[in-house]
């Protein structure tokens, strides 16, 4: 292949990246970044590839290329972190799709499994592209985000009042799960190779559940632990104050990111972009007693989204005494400054409006893409078929339309969208995906 198809072979993998779930627009960073990490035969079959979950032989016949060499790629690519592969218990065999921007691209190539990639380069090219990144998933009010805040359990228990439901839960979550993976944190391993990791958090030490677990496992990014190296490795998170954010859905979630407030990239996208709809809030904020608070600037210094800070507490006798402020409009409820007040002044309540999480990977997907303009991708996911390319194109400019975007993730008609995706994804012989 000469330097213009290599090129153009680049550029085309961008678009087909930009499509999948989340956006991931084209600049020259995106370019550096996909030449670093993909050769061109492997970015000319993840072109030519579909957009979901596929066996190796439909693989094979839609990139019309042979199925040895379909095999040898997708084991390069899975390797690297470039193509997710499940396994389909009816079927006993796995299905493949080209990984999202985030969480996999990133993810994968920042927890340093390949070898044969520069580092430091490829850290600093992620770093350059988030800002652009957020720009294109969250300036449009969406919101369907990656990842989830998860409180801390005890600070929500503690009194046995307020309803706490399992999915909010650590410990059920733990429970739940077959299988345990602990791994690098990839925004940490980012900045340490920038020099820009100025805490003392460990770098391995997010965690992965269920499928994803295995995944991780079996293809280097992450070691195998029991339960129990689990509930150490958070019970060590959250005497550190990190920040639990987990795949954003209620059941089976596969990743817990223990996250710091300097090295984070999702929450940065809050705290350094400014898109407040970056990660979903838990369903608790934190509130102030005044009567116990000493301002001593303990909630300021932990909070991981610079929701906390002292105000005059207006007391004519005392006027320059003052007092700990919550920002409702910032505070994603994960409980790290109730779990470290000293004074015992703060305490989690229930949000005014209860957050509703997706049930599941495919429904989080299916309201991802209709908010991003990518749904029917995953509608018609073959991109070497003509009709389907006619499809895409109506169906596309369809949902474009706002108005038919909002009512489609409104809480009054999103049940009803996600039956009838279910419902075609059934059709379509892809009914175990629903079940993910």
């Amino acid at each position: 292949m000469d330097r213009e198809g290599e090129k153009t072979v680049y550029r085309e993998l961008g678009r087909k990246i930009d499509g999948i779930v989340v956006r991931a627009p084209w600049n020259e960073t995106l370019h550096g970044i996909l030449r670093e990490l993909y050769t061109p035969e492997e970015a000319m079959l993840l072109v030519k590839m579909p957009y979901t979950l596929s066996t190796t032989e439909r693989i094979a016949r839609v990139s019309g290329m042979n199925e040895p060499r379909v095999r040898r790629l997708l084991e390069g690519l899975c390797g690297k972190g470039l193509v997710i592969d499940l396994w389909n218990e009816q079927e006993a065999r796995y299905y493949y799709m080209p990984s999202p921007m985030v969480i996999g691209i990133f993810e994968f190539t920042m927890m340093g499994r390949a070898a044969d990639v520069d580092g430091k380069k490829l850290a600093a090219l992620f770093h350059e592209y988030f800002e652009r990144f957020y720009e294109a998933n969250f300036s449009n009010g969406e919101r369907m985000s990656i990842l989830r805040v998860i409180p801390v359990e005890e600070t929500v228990d503690a009194g046995g009042a307020i309803e706490f439901l399992d999915h909010e839960r650590v410990s059920h979550i733990i429970e739940e799960a077959g299988r345990y993976a602990i791994g690098t944190c990839s925004c940490r391993n980012e900045k340490s190779l920038l020099g820009k990791k100025v805490c003392d958090t460990p770098i391995a030490n997010c965690s992965a559940f269920g499928y994803g677990a295995d995944y991780t496992i079996r293809y280097g990014f992450a070691r195998e632990v029991s339960r129990s190296e689990m509930e150490e490795n958070f019970t060590r998170s959250r005497e550190m104050g990190l920040v639990f954010c987990a795949d954003n859905t209620k059941r089976m979630p596969t990743v817990v990111c223990h996250c710091c407030k300097c090295c984070c990239n999702y929450l940065s996208g809050l705290t350094r972009f400014g898109f407040t709809n970056s990660v979903v809030t838990s369903n608790y904020l934190s509130r102030v007693d005044e009567s116990k608070c000493t301002a001593c600037l303990r909630c300021v210094d932990v909070c991981p989204v610079n929701a906390a800070s002292l105000v005059s507490s207006n007391d004519a006798m005392h006027p320059k005494k003052r007092r700990a402020r919550i920002d409702a409009g910032l505070c994603v409820g994960c409980g790290v400054c109730v779990s470290k007040c000293p004074s015992a002044a703060l305490t989690m309540a229930p949000r005014p409006k209860r957050v509703i999480h997706p049930e599941s990977v495919f429904e989080r997907i299916m309201l991802s893409s209709l908010e991003r303009g990518t749904l029917q991708n995953q509608i018609f996911d073959d991109p070497q078929s003509v009709t389907q390319k006619v499809m895409r194109t109506v169906i596309g400019a369809f949902l474009r339309l706002d108005s038919v975007r909002k009512a489609l993730v409104s809480d009054l008609f999103r049940s009803s969208f996600l039956g009838l995706m279910k419902a075609g994804a059934a059709l379509q012989g892809k009914g175990w995906m629903t079940e993910l």
